[in-house]
């Protein structure tokens, strides 16, 4: 489900974002408009980046192997993280450049009602778009902020989408203000401007993407609902004294592994033990889909503790745990 929203999102984006670079490059040329070229190559880059995206998907959906025995979900995370360079070193690259020749060698643009024509255009296109991605991003949402929502998302490729239908948004407006005031006040200049502040914004996009895809590469976990539900399950088992652990890790949106260390009674046999692991495995799994992978290991909360302490300082390994 949530890879067949993420490519809605995906194809929307890509067909909007196409149609317009072309459209605004050829209006660019036709008008020379700094801001407008500015535009287009964001519009370029956008779609590259939808491509990128697709890509990661189907490539984060291949099956384990013996190098690979968790999967290629992170895939996912690399590819949007390249997004995220992209859009700043040529997006925001290119746009900084145009429009710092621009403000040296200001040149009138002409026919500017084709650049407004095209924008007006565009900005219908992109708002199409950025509805799509906000709707699908409207679901995970729940009670979140926009800004929380976008940072315990494990799905980049809709809030990167969303993030760069925005820019686009903001750029067409400045493009438009830029081309707009440099007519009214004969100040070719401002085109220029437009195009420099079209690089902020994206400079802007492309630093918050880059951060938070470096959390999900680095490797996040679940949320604490998630975590707290593995608990209750684990506690309701009368063969669990205690959790001394609960580690999980996204690799991918819905591919979540979980490694949990219990401290079971001793008194128990091993049989009850095995029953009571395999019990668990099931609940949480059902309980939980994202969690594919599990793996439950029985240690003592003494044995524990130890094993932390020595982890932490190896030269302390033999000293006694209160």
């Amino acid at each position: 489900m949530a890879a067949h929203s993420s490519k809605k999102v995906i194809y929307a984006a890509l067909a909007g974002n196409s149609l317009i670079a072309v459209t605004k490059f050829a209006a660019a040329t036709f008008t020379g408009s700094s801001a407008m070229l500015s535009e287009a190559i964001h519009s370029l880059v956008d779609t590259g980046n939808q491509v990128l995206m697709l890509y990661g998907l189907r490539r984060a959906r291949r099956p384990a192997d013996d190098i690979h025995p968790f999967g290629y979900g992170p895939e996912l995370y690399f590819w949007t993280f390249v997004v995220a360079v992209l859009i700043f070193g040529l997006g925001a690259g290119v746009s900084f450049f145009e429009g710092v020749d621009k403000i040296r060698h200001p040149e009138p643009v002409t026919n500017p009602v084709v650049n407004y024509a095209v924008l007006g255009a565009a900005l219908v296109f992109e708002g199409w778009a950025w509805f799509i991605a906000f709707k699908e991003f409207k679901k995970s949402q729940g009670s979140q902020g926009f800004l929380a929502a976008v940072h315990h998302s494990k799905d980049p490729t809709v809030f990167t989408v969303l993030f760069e239908d925005t820019a686009a948004m903001l750029g067409i407006i400045v493009a438009f203000v830029g081309i707009a005031l440099g007519q009214v006040l004969d100040m070719p200049v401002l085109d220029g401007v437009a195009s420099v502040l079209i690089g902020v914004i994206l400079t802007a996009i492309a630093a918050l993407l880059a951060y938070e895809c470096k959390g999900l590469l680095v490797g996040e976990r679940a949320d604490s609902e998630t975590i707290a539900g593995i608990k209750r399950i684990a506690l309701n088992q009368p063969v669990v004294k205690e959790i001394n652990e609960t580690l999980t890790m996204h690799l991918g949106p819905e591919d979540v592994l979980l490694n949990l260390s219990l401290d079971f009674d001793d008194r128990v046999p091993s049989e009850e033990v095995e029953k009571a692991v395999s019990e668990m495995e099931i609940a949480i799994k059902e309980a939980f889909p994202e969690i594919t992978r599990i793996f439950i290991e029985a240690q003592s909360w003494t044995m524990h503790r130890r094993s932390q302490v020595t982890a932490a300082d190896p030269e302390a390994g033999t000293a006694e745990v209160e």
